[in-house]
Formats: C-alpha cells, structure tokens, sequence
C-alpha cells in the first residue's frame, strides 16, 4: 500500500480548512463582523476568563472571530484573484516570447526587468491613492505586480520545449502555431504554472496584507487580515488577542502556499521537470 505524501497534502488540507472556514464564515459564526459593541470592548476570549467569544473583541467590541474569518475572505479573495490572474498573464506572455522568440521576446523580457527595476509596494500605494482600493482594483493591481516571475518560467519552458522533435515535426507538418501552443507547449507549461501559482499566492497574501496594514487596502469598517493586524498595533500590551489571530492566518496560508509549491516542485523534479527551471 502506497503511504500517502504527507508533504503534499497536509498543506493542502490545511488550505482547504482556511479557506473553508472563510467562506462559511456567516454559517459558522453567528455574529456581525461590523456590528459594534462599546460596552464589550477589548474583552478577552472566555477561554482566558474574559467575555470576549472565542478570539476575543477588538477596542469597538465586535466580535474577532467573525471578523477574522470576514477578513479572511477579502485576503484570500485578493490573493488567490490575483495570482490567477498573474500566472495567466505570465503564462500567455511567455508562450509568446518562448515560441515567437526574437524582437518579441527581446520586447517582453526587457519589459520584465524594467518592471522589475521600479519598487512595486510603491507604485501600489500610489496607484491606490489615485484609482481608489476596492476589491476588484487590488486584485488588478496585484495582477501587475505578480506577471514577471510566471511570464519568465513559461518562456523558458517553451524555448526548450520549441526544439524537442515532437514540436519541430508537427511544425514540419504544416501544423499552425495554434495548434502547436494549445497541443504540445501548454499541457507541458501548465504543471509547472502551478507551482508558480502556488508560491505567487503566499507572496500576494502578502502584500495585499501589507497594503490594508499601511491603511491603502479595503475601506473600513470591512475587515481584512492586514487592516484588524494595523488596528491591534495600538493595544498590543493590553489587547494581544487582535493582532495575534490574523498574524497567525496569514502566516499559516502563506506557509502552506509555499509548503505545497515546493511539494509540487517536487513532484514534477521526479517526473523529470529540471528544478532549475522554477529556480
């Protein structure tokens, strides 16, 4: 019997209780995560004796725990959106660099290191500060700042894959470049996009997080794991609990992310992926 591999899916057992628990939130918990109580504030959870619910309530007294799983849904909405979008940006990109090659693929990779030159929490914050910071333009923003690392790893997997004779015989053959793209080169591109999209969602977590913390994320009172951290910096002596739950998410998804980005890179390294290629 076949032992299961524990480095995989563990990692994916514990994204799938997260974000879970996050989207069922409402179900789970019968409270409102914006509906304010000044007479509960900052009580501690009634496993540490206080009044608080299970995690505690902040300095408005509403309740952490359904704000932590409502914050949740906007972070792992931002995230999981964005690096979606990031790796099919990427993986179009590099199909055209990798398989047209020349003044185009010149064009795209010089392209990649300029956008790479300028510092990308800055010019969110500025871009945020003009177009405003709701859902829809953090994910677009972040969809820019996550195509480079996806577009770099597909273009080099298709100029290898461009000379192996399979490709070079069908293109012999008269087949169109379509169907050469969509028949050969993505089937062999996709597994290793996985990967990148694996380790692109721990990373955009991140710094959608760091976004919402500098106080350019979502508008209160909506929660997200980056604005309930920046507002439990102010009661950090008296009030730990604030802080701690959605540290503690965001560091258990990005963990995750990663763990099972590296499980699945070696995965494909046993099936003969060259490691250097997600290097």
């Amino acid at each position: 019997m076949r032992t299961p591999d524990l480095r995989f899916w563990t990692p994916v057992t514990v994204l799938a209780v997260v974000v879970t628990a996050c989207l069922l939130g409402p179900a789970l918990v019968d409270a409102d995560p914006i509906a304010q109580d000044l007479g509960n504030r900052l009580e501690a959870p009634t496993w540490l004796g206080g009044n608080g619910g299970l995690l505690g309530t902040d300095s408005f007294g509403r309740d952490l725990l359904a704000r932590t799983l409502a914050g949740g849904r906007v972070s792992l909405a931002v995230g999981f959106g964005a690096a979606t979008g990031a790796v099919v940006l990427g993986v179009l990109l590099g199909l055209l660099a990798g398989y047209r090659g020349g003044r185009l693929d010149r064009a795209i990779m010089t392209g990649a290191d300029i956008w790479l030159a300028f510092p990308f929490l800055v010019l969110a914050l500025a871009a945020v500060a003009v177009v405003g910071s709701d859902i829809p333009v953090l994910i677009a923003l972040l969809t820019l700042g996550g195509w480079v690392l996806p577009t770099r790893v597909t273009r080099t997997v298709v100029h290898r894959l461009r000379g192996e004779d399979y490709v070079v015989a069908a293109t012999g053959a008269g087949a169109s470049d379509r169907y050469v793209v969509l028949k050969h080169l993505l089937p062999q591109v996709l597994p290793v996009t996985l990967v990148v999209w694996s380790f692109t969602v721990g990373t955009l977590v991140v710094i959608e997080s760091s976004l919402s913390f500098l106080g350019l994320g979502v508008r209160p009172p909506t929660p997200s794991w980056g604005n309930l951290i920046s507002d439990g910096t102010v009661y950090l002596e008296t009030a730990w609990w604030i802080i701690a739950w959605p540290s503690i998410m965001i560091a258990l998804t990005v963990l995750c992310a990663n763990t099972l980005g590296t499980a699945l890179r070696r995965r494909l390294s046993g099936a003969g992926l060259d490691p250097e290629v997600l290097s």
